[in-house]
């Protein structure tokens, strides 16, 4: 007979977690998956999925004020709130149940309750116990609360953005990244009087600083008001049930709702990693090493809850590479390199590999091929929104090191430049190759001269 129950046991149905069960399943393993309350984790149900549509949402009153200039008279738009979360909220249901049938169709057992560990082969999941050859933790993460900021159960976080009951008439979001940029511009396009208040110097750290600013001159043009190195000091809730932000330099700021985007912590709390002797680090993440394999043999982790890197599509891949690595004994590495990325903001920002001043730091000599343009789209409606393409490139090897786009469909174009730089292709291959015209995109391999240089750290014109 078995030693153990399973041969796998997945705590997690987020993403990462259902690749996994599946996919283990699929290779005739016994295994389960336990999920406390939706399949379907951060990205299906509370991030990426529901944030796309509401993106969507919140383009089309420019669309509509576009459509004059081609010609078109759109009627008084209106819109209502309850009728999108309706509808997002089927969407989501279908999807989470399309996670559900590809678990179900390979076998893997699923277990609708919350799973914790008693020690490095069993698991309790409700009234029941489980034991297991191997164990994945796939958790996720979760909002930062922020509990020591004084007021803060006054606010919301990214998790009940998507559930409100009443659109707001105005929202303070605290925060620069990705997360906060792509809501402030969802609530402004949404009608919402919008202001974004960030700690740093500009927002969304770590991207290209052309990205940054060019970004930042745009949602302030919309009327998004953003205020950098500030912070709040305290939420003060008003007799009107308006809430009042106060910010460290003195300033007082009054909306509706205050949403807190200030970073994710892993979801490793009474999880039962003290029994089984699994390293966690400063911020509870689960320490792993280069194939997801925690500091406890047979107990790997993947996703959001190891806080290597936070996206969907990397803890897919850190699935299939644990599939390979544990159920295969075909070890792979964790490629985390040249990841390319996207921030659903108006205008989106694609991008992929490293930034001018990383590249700066790393190379001897980069070269910089920069376009900025009014897109065609734009020319006869009349927005005077601009659009940036942008190449890091190594001057000694010719390689790409880096592209960076600003503007429509710039997401989309960050996928297809994520092959030629992953690849290690130069800029010579950019400039043999025909350009498709009239599109944006061609800029990308017309740009022959460089716009500048930057040698030891300093620019050269």
């Amino acid at each position: 007979m078995a030693k153990y129950d399973l041969d796998l046991f997945v705590i997690g149905g987020g993403s990462g977690g259902v690749r996994a069960a599946r996919l283990s399943a699929g290779l005739g393993k016994r295994v389960a998956i336990a999920e406390e309350y939706r399949f379907g984790g951060t990205c299906v149900i509370r991030g990426c999925v529901p944030k796309k549509l509401f993106v969507y949402a919140s383009q089309f009153p420019e669309h509509f004020e576009d459509a004059a200039g081609y010609g078109w008279t759109v009627s008084e738009a209106s819109f209502d709130w309850k009728t999108l979360i309706a509808n997002k909220d089927r969407e989501i249901a279908r999807l989470e149940g399309v996670y559900r049938k590809g678990l179900e169709d390979a076998g893997a057992q699923i277990i609708e309750d919350r799973a914790v560990l008693l020690d490095r082969h069993t698991i309790q999941a409700g009234s029941r116990t489980y034991t297991a050859d191997k164990i994945l933790i796939a958790t996720g993460g979760r909002p930062n609360p922020h509990a020591a900021l004084p007021g803060h159960e006054h606010c919301i976080f990214s998790n009940e953005v998507f559930d409100l009951p009443e659109l707001p008439k105005s929202i303070v979001i605290a925060g620069g990244g990705y997360i906060a940029v792509e809501f402030a511009n969802i609530f402004h396009g949404l009608g919402v009087e919008t202001c974004l208040v960030y700690r740093g110097k500009e927002i969304l750290g770590r991207f290209d600083m052309d990205m940054r600013r060019g970004l930042h001159e745009a949602m302030e043009a919309k009327g998004i008001r953003i205020h950098c190195q500030e912070h709040f000091t305290e939420i003060e809730k008003r007799s009107d049930g308006r809430l009042d932000a106060h910010l460290v330099s003195g300033k007082v700021l009054t909306a509706d709702q205050v949403l807190l985007a200030l970073g994710r912590i892993p979801n490793t709390e009474k999880l039962g990693l003290e029994a089984t002797g699994v390293e966690t680090g400063k911020t509870g993440e689960i320490v792993v090493d280069d194939y997801s394999q925690t500091s406890v043999d047979n107990i790997w982790a993947i996703g959001d809850v190891t806080n290597r890197v936070q996206l969907t599509p990397v803890a897919i891949h850190e699935a299939m590479c644990f599939v390979e690595t544990a159920m295969k004994s075909n070890p792979v590495k964790v490629d985390h390199e040249a990841i390319a990325t996207a921030v659903f903001s108006q205008p989106e920002i694609g991008t992929v590999g490293l930034s001018e001043d990383d590249a700066a730091k790393k190379f001897d000599e980069i070269e910089i091929y920069r376009a900025r343009f009014r897109p065609m789209r734009h020319t006869l409606s009349g927005r005077q929104e601009r659009m940036t393409m942008k190449l890091v490139v190594d001057a000694a090897t010719r390689r790409v090191l880096g592209a960076h786009v600003l503007g429509p469909d710039a997401g989309e174009m960050a996928q297809l430049l994520g092959i030629p730089i992953k690849a290690g292709l130069t800029k010579d291959d950019f400039d043999r190759t025909m350009a498709v015209h009239p599109t944006a995109a061609e800029e990308l391999v017309t740009m022959y001269k460089p716009t500048y240089r930057v040698k030891d750290g300093e620019r050269i014109d």
